[in-house]
């Protein structure tokens, strides 16, 4: 990975995923190549938190259809990271 910028897609806005928050855990979608460590180290170094544990899903496409031509969505790939206690991420806190 060239950046930690490029590793943190985007976080995840959700109902489940705001209830994680109550247990000091925030989700985001993430590169499909990127590993625990790599995602470890850009949320610490992005957000300036310490990270204790990071657990990834892979997210397959669904298929869709547009009239008669057939697709799917591209894979994702999203990371739940547990904070040490006491810690928070700034952008999740206006939501």
């Amino acid at each position: 990975m060239k950046d930690y910028r490029d590793i943190i897609i985007k976080p995840v806005i959700t109902e489940k995923s705001m209830d994680l928050q109550a247990d000091n855990k925030y989700t985001f979608f993430v590169d499909t190549r990127a590993n625990k460590t790599e995602i470890k180290n850009a949320i610490e170094k992005i957000f300036d938190v310490e990270v204790l544990q990071v657990n990834t899903i892979h997210v397959k496409g669904k298929p869709k259809r547009v009239g008669r031509f057939t697709g799917k969505t591209s894979d994702k790939k999203k990371a739940i990271v547990s904070l040490k206690p006491g810690q928070t991420i700034q952008l999740f806190e206006s939501m």
